[in-house]
């Protein structure tokens, strides 16, 4: 593969999606906190001081939940707390269409057992890693994440008070076939109070710099862009609209890989889209991890109401160091991995959340943090072994 660019980008909390997103999951914890059998299909939108919450439930509780003051809780923590903005934590109108979820989907669902358990709805997912970063994720979407959470920090912390909840990043990173060699461009879209454009673009641009000095990747050529409108003050929910689900790229693999078009936030485990996508991330992780190969990713299909999947493809890139198809063997018929739903939500623990929860997903990525269950490394041997690989070094 010859020398090329590849760009990904990041959101912040204040992103109206990423506020939509938040809200979605914030519902979705207190509800298995409620119940840890509780279907949910939370959807949130945010406009202009509006914010509606849509959706289907199913959970012991559900109709006595405060689902206004979670939503307003979500929006004070971001940071949304100055009503002259035009979206207020405590200002904003609220509008409840969460209604029960169809017993026709349920009866697919419910099936008694963690072995029986169908799949909440058809479609397919993809799980992705790579060897370029320790997070094995993209690098231009680890540095676009850590990008956000920096200025996160800095405003939350007082250091830029005049920094705004809403904000982006895009790195660029210029690759010789799978390795990255520098970083060409990096963007940052901040909303800031109304200050002169010089000022912010200088302070904005040497916490960008501060942030990726370690990488090595930034040079002499490499070329920074900071609010490139020249003004950016209206910003989250009251510039522009959110909606739950909007940011999928953001949230997997920031375009490095195929996506099966389902969204995360707000879904219950028993929405394959999310918890089949944690899988199969799991699942590709662990192979990388094994030496397997550099670049992994997995497709998984499902039949709504079935427990096994229609289809599981494993794919190389011509990386790999065993055939594809002895990869797709091993996790179908080892007995390592379990791809039903049931079993799989089991061995994540994604009913009962320990040292996480639903929310902290919905901000930064759903990948590459290790924080999260299926992002452990806890199979590599045990794959190297069934692959017949040799141990690493």
């Amino acid at each position: 593969m010859s020398l090329h660019v590849f760009t990904s980008e990041a959101v912040s909390e204040g992103h109206p999606d990423k506020v939509a997103d938040q809200i979605s999951d914030a519902i979705l914890d207190a509800a298995l906190a409620r119940d840890p059998n509780a279907h949910v299909a939370a959807e949130t939108f945010v406009g202009p001081d509006f914010c509606a919450n849509l959706g289907e439930l199913k959970f012991d509780g559900a109709e006595t939940l405060d689902y206004e003051a979670i939503a307003r809780g979500v929006v004070r923590d971001i940071g949304y707390d100055r009503p002259a903005e035009g979206f207020c934590w405590n200002t904003f109108e609220y509008l409840n269409r969460l209604t029960g979820q169809s017993p026709d989907i349920d009866q697919g669902v419910s099936r008694g057992s963690a072995e029986a358990q169908g799949a909440g709805d058809q479609g397919m997912m993809f799980g992705y890693a790579v060897r370029e970063t320790p997070e094995l994720m993209p690098a231009p979407l680890v540095l676009s994440h850590r990008l956000m959470r920096r200025f996160a920090r800095e405003r939350k912390g007082g250091n830029v008070p005049w920094l705004r909840p809403d904000a982006k990043s895009q790195v660029s990173a210029v690759y010789d076939g799978h390795r990255v060699l520098r970083i060409a461009d990096v963007v940052v879209s901040h909303q800031t109070e109304d200050l002169p454009i010089a000022a912010i673009r200088a302070t904005v641009e040497e916490i960008a710099r501060d942030e990726l000095r370690d990488t090595g990747l930034v040079d002499a050529q490499t070329r920074f862009h900071v609010n490139p409108t020249g003004k950016f003050v209206v910003g989250g929910p009251a510039g522009d609209s959110g909606l739950t689900g909007r940011k999928i790229i953001v949230d997997s693999y920031g375009g490095a890989a195929a996506h099966g078009g389902g969204a995360f936030s707000g879904k219950d485990p028993s929405k394959v889209d999310r918890s089949a996508a944690y899988y199969a991330r799991y699942a590709a992780k662990n192979l990388v991890a094994a030496g397997a190969a550099e670049r992994v990713q997995i497709e998984v299909s499902y039949a709504i109401g079935m427990a096994e999947p229609t289809s599981l493809f494993v794919e190389f890139f011509g990386t790999g160091r065993v055939p594809e198809e002895k990869a797709t063997s091993v996790l179908l018929e080892s007995g390592l991995f379990d791809f039903r739903p049931g079993m799989l939500v089991r061995e994540l623990g994604l009913l009962r959340p320990e040292g996480w929860c639903y929310r902290d997903t919905s901000n930064g990525g759903h990948f590459g943090r290790r924080r999260f269950p299926w992002e452990r490394l806890d199979k590599a041997d045990a794959l190297r072994d069934a692959l017949g690989l040799p141990a690493q070094a």
